[in-house]
């Protein structure tokens, strides 16, 4: 199952069935769960748990020290969850001692050709990064997100979870739940609900029309945001789903994206 020809460092621990390719790199420190395979040339940096049935293409760096001039060798991780897949020269790096010390990746997630995620970042469940998508330091995506190819999101950002972010779009502000961005003459401009996501999903007709009404509201109303949050509140019982999207933008520290 490992090719003769792969560098494995003796403190690395592989499950018995982990596949490895052949010139693959694996640095110390690294363990690998059940199940998962590492393509040819691909470079599994120190300091990186990786979960089980995770799919690892050639020529991909997983672990590498972050591309932070304060980074100076301590020990911060990498942690990647169960069936991930990881095409090839897609880059995921490890965290730094000024941030969470960790890069944390979910479970369920596709990081298409050459996409790249930075020091610090924190990533969910059912995410897919389009080709050459891009995520700076500190970046948090919540689940079931998707990055269109040659996206690039501004350090200390978060995404909500089921949004989705057009290609090409660049996004300086955090992005609402449920809503779809794309690019507007510098940075990224909601432009409504991510509907069909939504409905792909399962989410309930009752709760779809809750989210259209809310986002009208915070919108499109031409109020603040403070008082179109008050005013939904206070007109209708907020279901689950409407109750995130509001304490999303409330704790929002480097302001939302709008429309």
């Amino acid at each position: 199952m490992i090719h003769p020809s792969a560098i494995i460092d003796s403190s690395a621990e592989l499950a018995a069935d982990v596949e490895v390719g052949p010139y693959a790199i694996i640095g110390k420190k690294v363990s690998i769960g059940s199940g998962t395979s590492i393509g040819p040339h691909a470079v599994i940096g120190d300091f990186t748990t990786i979960g089980e049935n995770n799919q690892i293409f050639h020529q991909s760096s997983v672990g590498a020290a972050p591309q932070d001039l304060k980074y100076r060798g301590e020990e911060c991780w990498t942690r990647i969850g169960d069936k991930n897949i990881i095409r090839e020269f897609a880059t995921i790096h490890r965290g730094t001692v000024t941030g969470h010390g960790e890069t944390l990746v979910g479970s369920g997630n596709l990081f298409m050709a050459y996409s790249h995620v930075a020091h610090d970042c924190r990533i969910g469940n059912g995410v897919v990064m389009a080709n050459v998508a891009t995520l700076a330091g500190h970046v948090t995506v919540e689940d079931n997100v998707i990055l269109g190819g040659l996206v690039a999101v501004h350090q200390f950002s978060t995404i909500g979870s089921h949004a989705m972010i057009g290609g090409g779009t660049m996004v300086g502000l955090d992005i609402v739940p449920y809503c779809i961005a794309t690019s507007g003459k510098r940075d990224a401009k909601l432009r409504g609900l991510n509907l069909i996501g939504l409905k792909r999903r399962g989410f309930s007709d009752e709760a779809i029309s809750s989210l259209k009404k809310a986002y009208k509201t915070l919108f499109m109303a031409n109020l603040k945001l403070a008082d179109a949050i008050s005013r939904i509140r206070s007109e209708t019982s907020v279901c689950a789903e409407v109750e995130y999207m509001l304490a999303f933008i409330e704790r929002s520290e480097r302001g939302i994206c709008r429309g």
